[in-house]
């Protein structure tokens, strides 16, 4: 025979290479079967009872991971296991039915569930569950059936995802009643909707400190900006300072310079600025904010005859008119009332000598513009407008009120309320009824020095400061009409707070007479989440 041509020679070595592509396949194969000897399906986990759909655990520790995966029904019932782990059932993609009843369950996993895409009926039944973890059954689309009865659930903001479940899903659930909290005790969880729950709470928090010390704070607005102002009796300013939208911090706007300064009062008429800067000594003086210089420029000295000793100022408006008033706290002075004339601030009107005043407060009582004035030497005292004399008249004073050193007001709803400080003795919140204010709720408040109302949207505040121990603040509850605490402030020797309002964020500033001034954020935080 002859050699062989390339047709034969390219089929003979094309034939070889298939023949060697068959071998290698049948020996995979082969290998293949032999591996799929010595990999068994999954047996029936000791301590269960498996069928071919069906599996009946009792007496396990825990939830077994090596069931057959083509398994329909699962049942554990009496096993002494108190948690259900994340992924607990995962290789089980035709499970339907799953029953974990009369358990010890106190605790799942929020992924617990992960992968029962086909689960159409879950018991969680007469366990020890008091809460279950948001959005558990995520992914659980086939769900039809959730059977939670037996259980001590508590029905507060932790479970305020289940409520708004029970809303969206085609899921069916048995009668489920609350185990608490008080608001909730014994009611039927299936009744309640998303706003029977209450989860936002808030919390002032640490934001910024400042380098100084200070006995007052004012926040104000000029020309659309934000400012704040510290009065610093011991380096004798008054320190301005600026929301950075930047570095989301506060930093130096300006100074005005003084002597033992202790109110630096801002007020702003057309569109000019006014400082009204009290000082114990040298006397007390009003600036103007000069716009083309940038700066403030002394325009006004204010009668150190009548005003010796100055404690507090207070600005307000009556009919168009621009006034404010300076309480004063020495024996020989006199609270003081001056009116803006168009030029400048003049003498208007003089309230009681000589009763050593430490705070004047302004507010309308039944629509009409009225004056409180606290003293060491008597109670406060309520003035009140006389519109035909354009002047304050004496109305009343506050009752079995002794050594007040401040009063502060605040509204709810409308009705009127004040905080009256006192050093020694018991705070006060009083309510005006429409004839006297009477005693709502007592505060203990050795050393306090401010007891200042504050109001942030719907939220009210009363935050005590003590020259003792740590600065508490109360939130009102509107359910009960009072104050309930909060949370404690860790800030010596508070004198005043103010609040401000900027970049959509909330601040709460506070003047330290004993170490450095603080700022806070007031946050909202919600429970439910």
């Amino acid at each position: 025979m002859g050699s062989p041509g390339r047709a034969e020679r390219g089929g003979w070595r094309g034939g070889w290479r298939g023949g060697w592509t068959l071998l290698l396949w049948v020996a995979a194969v082969g290998l293949a079967v032999a591996d799929g000897r010595r990999v068994r399906p999954p047996r029936c986990p000791a301590g269960c009872t498996c069928t071919k759909d069906n599996a009946l655990c009792e007496n396990v520790r825990s939830v077994p991971h090596t069931f057959p995966s083509d398994v329909v029904s699962l049942l554990f019932t009496a096993n002494s296991f108190d948690l259900i782990d994340e992924d607990a059932f995962l290789g089980l993609p035709h499970l339907e039915y799953l029953f974990i009843e009369n358990n010890q369950i106190a605790a799942i996993s929020p992924y617990a569930f992960r992968g029962l895409k086909a689960l159409i009926h879950l018991s969680l039944a007469y366990n020890n569950l008091e809460t279950l973890p948001r959005d558990v059954f995520k992914g659980m689309e086939a769900l039809t059936k959730v059977d939670l009865r037996g259980n001590n659930l508590i029905c507060d903001c932790k479970l305020k995802w289940l409520v708004e479940w029970m809303h969206h899903t085609n899921a069916t659930l048995d009668e489920i009643y609350c185990n608490g909290p008080p608001i909730h005790q014994g009611k039927k969880l299936n009744d309640l909707l998303p706003h029977s729950f209450d989860c936002i709470t808030t919390e002032f928090a640490s934001y910024q400190s400042l380098k100084f010390e200070s006995i007052s704070v004012e926040a104000f607005t000029f020309a659309t900006d934000r400012y704040v102002v510290f009065a610093q009796p011991f380096a004798g300013t008054c320190s301005f300072l600026e929301w950075d939208h930047v570095e989301m911090n506060f930093r130096t706007y300006d100074t005005i310079q003084s002597t033992s300064t202790v109110v630096c009062k801002p007020m702003v008429i057309d569109n000019h600025l006014f400082v009204i800067v009290a000082q114990l000594f040298g006397g007390s003086h009003i600036y103007k904010r000069d716009s083309s210089a940038n700066k403030f420029i002394k325009i006004q000295d204010i009668d150190i005859l009548r005003i010796r000793k100055p404690n507090d100022i207070e600005t307000f408006m009556i009919h168009g008119e621009s006034f404010f008033v300076i309480a004063d706290s020495s024996k020989a002075g006199s609270t003081t009332v001056y009116k803006w004339n168009g030029n400048g601030f003049y003498f208007h009107q003089s309230l009681h000598p000589w009763y050593r005043d430490t705070d004047v407060e302004y507010l309308e009582i039944s629509n009409k513009p009225h004056l409180i004035l606290s003293s060491s030497s008597q109670r406060p005292v309520v003035y009140q407008w006389n519109r035909g004399l354009k002047e304050f008249d004496r109305r009343t004073d506050i009752p079995d009120m002794e050594d007040v050193f401040s009063v502060k007001h605040f509204r709810v709803k409308g009705e009127l309320f004040i905080c009256l400080t006192r050093f020694i003795g018991d705070s006060k919140v009083m309510h005006w009824d429409g004839a006297m204010f009477k005693e709502v709720q007592t505060f203990p408040s050795r050393g306090s020095m401010v007891f200042q109302p504050v109001s942030i949207g719907g939220w009210h505040y009363a935050v005590l400061g003590s020259d003792y121990s740590l600065t508490q603040v109360y939130q009102w509850d509107t359910n009960r009409s009072r104050f309930v605490p909060s949370q404690e402030l860790n800030i010596q020797a508070p004198r005043g707070f103010a609040v401000l309002f900027i970049d959509n964020r909330v601040f709460l500033l506070a003047s330290s007479f004993k170490g450095k001034s603080q700022i806070y954020e007031h946050l909202m935080i919600d429970l439910s989440v």
